[in-house]
């Protein structure tokens, strides 16, 4: 199954990048790039675990205002490189499937493959960190039964998610479903759309 693939490799990602653990650490993909799909999972998962960790680093309340705002602008670079790696995958899925005749009753879901691997990839970073909480040896007894009653339903999640993004891609191969992506339109980083930027030009 495609996910079983995605899922390894987003814990792949994950525990390298905690190897170090630092957001300014150098990415190299573990994946060649003739080996598409694993090439951008990898890079996609990379990016979510990075950001993952700036969106930690910027909660901190003693964090100096000219370093927040270079973080900022880190964090929304790394939302573009996001979203840019969605519609790479959602790429690949289209060439892969672009010989499939959809059937006449054939419907369309509510999100593309890609976007639901998005949502792989950041529940894999939940339950990571959920597992390390409910494992965290300084915390109380309450605290790690909290956390550990969390990581379950974190888990049962993954299983409900990767079952359904299968069934949607078999569903797209049997021509029972079919894939039309809306690239995103983001107006605040355009500067003819943001009238921020624009008057700045």
């Amino acid at each position: 199954m495609f996910t079983d693939k995605a899922n390894k490799i987003f814990q792949e990602v994950i525990a390298k990048y905690h190897d170090i653990n630092t957001v300014d650490q150098a990415f190299e993909n573990a994946y060649p790039k003739d080996s598409l799909i694993d090439h951008l999972l990898y890079r996609k998962s990379w990016i979510d675990t990075v950001q993952w960790h700036y969106e930690d680093i910027i909660r901190d309340p003693q964090i100096d205002p000219v370093a927040a705002l270079t973080l900022k602008r880190q964090i929304d670079a790394s939302n573009q490189d996001r979203t840019d790696m969605v519609e790479y995958i959602d790429s690949y899925f289209l060439e892969k499937y672009k010989h499939v005749t959809p059937k006449t009753d054939a419907t369309i879901n509510t999100e593309s493959p890609a976007w639901g691997v998005d949502r792989l990839s950041i529940l894999a970073l939940k339950i990571y960190h959920m597992n390390e909480e409910a494992t965290r040896l300084d915390a109380s007894d309450a605290h790690r039964a909290a956390c550990n009653t969390k990581l379950n339903i974190l888990l049962e999640q993954r299983n409900d998610l990767s079952t359904a993004i299968d069934t949607l891609l078999t569903d797209i191969e049997n021509g029972d479903k079919y894939m039309k992506v809306y690239k995103q339109m983001k107006m605040y980083n355009d500067d003819e759309l943001n009238p921020i930027l624009r008057s700045q030009k």
